[in-house]
């Protein structure tokens, strides 16, 4: 795990000891600091006992405390720690503040920091992967795989490789990264924002905490270009990126399967961009594009069944996600004689009302099956344009599916809200439709396993 002299003897308080939490638990701990810490859960406070004092803040004098670390999953705008805390002078902070703190007694290095509201998994994910390919010392980490301050420093010339979400950002205020990457801003997270622009205005912290690094920004919608002339306004060193940029450079004829689409191509406009800052040569970018094998749950090719593609696009959680999956399977002359060939599997826990980008490319639905809380909203936006099947389970939506597809057609989980109505999480939706194409199918890669973890909630 990351440690550092610079929280020995300090107080500490860690609200939420999920992944990131006890992570961050953990290295303070191992860092010669006092932690408070707590949980609602008692399994999540099990591994704590003993080890430090486990008392909700909210009952604490933080008198005298270093700041309270919290889950990017706490909504500040509702629950009661920020008041609690802030009454105190003091600051709310999340374990990528941890890790901006724990930077300067690492070895030399660099960081990548990348937000957006759509495709900073995938931007993340590949820098990462065209990092390993050319040998370079790489970690990934902030909201996608380990916690950071989980995983063990990297050697001199390494390079971490962050996502970072709104949330993320929001208890983050030294994080100085050496590039800094926006993919795009649409509409999301709008309850936990007083606006639009106030999200926006989350999404540009990161480039406002730079001291002197390179900002790459892909300008093709109206904030982030907004966010692109105010930093060239004031001078700071500035990428400004096309997803035509990667054609060229050449680069796009030879990327894996797994970045199709345009959406894909934009974010690996961006991950060029990011990689050619930190001097990559154009061969070894290359190198990294061909061998990319994609990300879970986003746009992933789950099996092929009857002549029949399953797609697993279940981190689509909203619109403006989802739109690209679905202009990624236009009708084809070659295939049932470019009738419309995506059987899409949409909704969930609605964030938005209507159909947004989607709406862009309902001639590419052969067929929709609506599912979840959402489910009569969007079978109500769709009736009359598309064939519908009111399904509200995955599992009758995969079955439906697969009793009308033809060979050639594609049945497309991206489902354009959030899983809350049902699932835990989007991975949890993800498995479940995984383990539902199994079971019809018959498809041995991806039929259930008695050991998995049951999908739907209790």
């Amino acid at each position: 795990m990351i440690t550092s002299p610079a929280f020995k003897s300090k107080r500490y308080a860690v609200l939420g000891l999920a992944r990131s939490g006890a992570a961050a638990a953990e290295s303070l701990l191992a860092s010669g600091a006092e932690v408070i810490a707590w949980d609602r859960q008692p399994h999540a406070r099990a591994p704590f006992e003993g080890r430090c004092r486990l008392i909700d803040p909210l009952e604490l004098d933080l008198t005298g405390f270093a700041g309270v670390v919290v889950s990017p999953g706490v909504p500040l705008n509702t629950h009661p720690i920020g008041p609690h805390v802030w009454q105190y002078g003091l600051p709310v902070i999340g374990d990528i503040e941890l890790f901006a703190a724990a930077r300067a007694q690492l070895p030399a290095h660099k960081v990548v920091g990348i937000t957006g509201t759509n495709g900073k998994s995938t931007t993340t994910a590949l820098v990462h992967h065209i990092l390993q390919t050319a040998g370079v010392p790489s970690l990934m980490g902030g909201n996608i795989g380990d916690p950071i301050m989980g995983q063990a420093a990297l050697p001199e010339g390494g390079v971490y490789v962050l996502e970072l979400s709104s949330f993320q950002i929001d208890l983050t205020f030294s994080l100085d990264c050496d590039i800094a990457a926006l993919t795009n801003i649409t509409p999301d997270h709008l309850d936990r924002y007083a606006s639009f622009e106030a999200y926006a205005a989350s999404k540009e912290r990161l480039f406002q905490m730079q001291a002197s690094g390179f900002a790459v920004i892909c300008d093709e919608d109206e904030p982030s270009a907004g966010i692109a002339e105010g930093l060239e306004t004031s001078g700071k060193p500035l990428v400004r990126v096309k997803t035509a940029d990667l054609d060229a450079a050449g680069l796009a004829a030879g990327r894996s399967p797994s970045l199709a689409g345009p959406h894909n191509a934009q974010n690996a406009a961006v991950a060029v961009a990011i990689c050619r800052q930190l001097g990559l040569t154009t061969d070894q970018i290359a190198g990294g594009l061909a061998t990319y094998r994609g990300l879970p749950h986003r746009m992933e090719r789950v099996c092929e069944a009857g002549g029949v593609t399953f797609i697993n696009d279940s981190k689509a959680t909203n619109a403006a996600s989802a739109a690209p999956a679905l202009a990624a399977f236009p009708p084809d002359p070659a295939i049932n004689g470019g009738a419309p060939r995506i059987h899409w599997i949409v909704g969930g826990l609605p964030k938005e009302d209507g159909l947004g980008a989607c709406g862009d490319h309902l001639a590419n639905i052969a067929a929709a099956y609506t599912v979840g809380e959402a489910g009569p909203m969007f079978a109500g936006l769709l009736e009359g344009q598309v064939r519908v099947e009111r399904c509200e389970l995955i599992s009758e939506a995969v079955r439906r599916a697969v009793e009308a597809a033809r060979a050639g057609d594609v049945v497309l989980l991206s489902p354009a809200c959030a899983s809350y109505d049902q699932f835990r999480d989007y991975e949890k939706r993800g498995h479940h439709f995984r383990q539902m194409v199994g079971a019809i199918t018959g498809c041995e890669t991806c039929a259930p396993d008695a050991s998995d973890e049951r999908s739907i909630l209790p």
